[in-house]
């Protein structure tokens, strides 16, 4: 099997392949070229530099490569080719079996205006909006007077919080619907947009949903993203902390409904907005594995990789997939290579020194070694931590502690945000929006301060105090100050200087 991917989900792909006795061969450019999925992979086969552009995204130089190699599959992972219709059109061509729906579903899935009007004939609960884009902005300004402001303008193509903008008056939404048409035009090469009422302060909760060719669909479960920057996820967890059983219920055949309608196979994600009343309303599916899958993994117990490849070969979703209930609770942190404290700027470059928590629930997923290098021309996540607990405090105590033992360092992450985040009040306490985040930064609760070299003046100075004594003491003892000052490594004279900072005390 090919993988068409990079990162930790060619690493989580490649491993499962590995466990099912299947050889796998992983494409690479060249920024990636001494990356993890290299070093586990059966085959490795270069792809083109290192923009995605020119690599990852050439769908078409993909499929051929497969073909070349006498690969039966691809595994598209996630982002990238993995909602490119077209992509697994070119597949099935070719015969070479893709890992997930079939193009008529992605297709179907791909367009939010198409995917809402399917919801609607389906049943499902879609958010009060139109089911046509818009042509121009004074039929916006008729639509959004019927439905009432504050409404959303949405770009019909892709996702990310791309071509999406709230308006809440009138005068806001001519330079808002142009905006909107110019940045979905930039991003997907699609310029339709349309209008739906705004949910306030909604939450974001989505349910894994699994398909068979034999026409069975069911669900396993939700996941809680509420916690989002602009539009995309950054915690997880599963289950939902607000859901109850019914609630499951509904929002579990809602979205095996939402399959069914377009003749889903394979692992795909219904996501949902649900307000404060615990209505919810149909957002868009993802036709594909998710980022944060292992969550409902660790709570069902399903290998939801091993399950995709079950049902690409032809089999059947047997009794174990039947009325799946969620056991303890996980939360997922999605590691990025990024300084919260200076907005988030990318920080790529070395990973000098790297050591992965251990112990009872604790599960990372990572796409990076020690000593590898961050490149520049990618998404900047780099791993992903998640916990697993009896419970969802126990799950956020083993997570407090696995963010603890972490340690990664020559670059920058997002690390310091999630110490913020887990010890917060109304986090713990499950209150949250998709707004949560940006708020609490704005308002600095969650802020981070910056780690500057004026932050390591007071180690140095306990790292001299401390040195000074072994000094006096190798005196004594008939050595020299440079023999003491040369027993240290850099890492030996912070560690001593933490000892001295904290009067010996373990360092926190």
């Amino acid at each position: 099997m090919l993988v068409a991917n990079r990162g930790e989900i060619a690493v989580r792909v490649v491993r499962a392949l590995r466990e099912a006795g299947i050889r796998s061969a992983v494409v690479y450019s060249d920024a990636d070229r001494a990356g993890l999925p290299i070093l586990l992979a059966d085959e490795a086969h270069h792809i083109g530099p290192a923009p995605s552009a020119e690599s990852y995204l050439r769908g078409e130089a993909i499929v051929d490569l497969a073909v070349r190699i006498g690969a039966d599959a691809i595994h598209p992972g996630y982002g990238f080719l993995s909602e490119n219709a077209e992509f697994a059109r070119r597949c099935e061509e070719q015969d070479v079996v893709f890992i997930g729906p079939p193009s008529s579903a992605i297709a179907a899935m791909g367009s939010k205006i198409e995917s809402r009007r399917l919801m609607i004939d389906a049943g499902v609960p879609v958010v009060p909006g139109g089911r046509d884009p818009l042509p121009d902005a004074e039929a916006a300004l008729a639509f959004a007077a019927e439905v009432g402001y504050p409404v959303m303008l949405k770009a019909s193509a892709g996702g990310g919080g791309k071509g999406m903008r709230m308006v809440s008056s009138p005068d806001q939404l001519e330079t808002a619907f142009r905006d909107a048409r110019s940045e979905a035009e930039a991003a997907f090469g699609d310029d339709a947009v349309y209008l739906e009422k705004f949910v306030d302060e909604p939450r974001h909760v989505e349910v894994q949903v699994l398909g068979d060719a034999h026409g069975k669909v069911v669900h396993l479960c939700e996941r809680e993203c509420s916690l989002q920057r602009r539009n995309q996820k950054v915690v997880e967890e599963a289950p939902s902390p607000v859901l109850d059983g019914s609630l499951r219920r509904r929002m579990g055949e809602a979205a095996i409904r939402a399959a069914a309608a377009v003749g889903y196979t394979n692992a795909g994600t219904v996501e949902f907005l649900l307000d404060k009343n615990h209505d919810f309303f149909f957002l868009e599916m993802n036709t594909r594995l998710q980022v944060e899958h292992p969550v409902t993994e660790m709570v069902t117990g399903i290998d939801l990789v091993q399950a995709q490849l079950h049902v690409a070969r032809g089999g059947a979703l047997g009794p174990e997939f039947d009325d799946v209930s969620p056991r303890g609770h996980a939360i997922e942190v999605r590691l990025y290579a990024e300084d919260p404290a200076r907005g988030f700027a990318p920080s790529p470059g070395r990973i000098d020194v790297l050591r992965w928590p251990e112990g009872p629930g604790i599960r990372n997923d990572a796409g990076v070694y020690e000593g590898a290098e961050i490149p520049i021309y990618y998404d900047p996540m780099i791993a992903k931590l998640i916990a697993w607990g009896s419970d969802r405090d126990q799950a956020i105590r083993r997570l407090q502690r696995a963010l603890a033992e972490l340690r990664l360092e020559g670059i920058a992450s997002s690390v310091p945000l999630f110490q913020r985040i887990l010890s917060d009040e109304d986090f713990r306490a499950g209150r949250m929006d998709i707004k949560m985040l940006e708020r609490k930064m704005e308002d600095g609760s969650w802020a981070v301060e910056p780690a500057t070299a004026d932050a390591d003046l007071p180690l140095v100075a306990a790292a001299l105090a401390h040195f000074a004594r072994q000094q006096q003491v190798t005196s004594i003892a008939g050595g020299s100050a440079e023999d003491a000052a040369h027993t240290g490594s850099r890492r030996q004279w912070r560690l001593a200087a933490r000892r001295e900072a904290t009067g010996g005390a373990p360092w926190s």
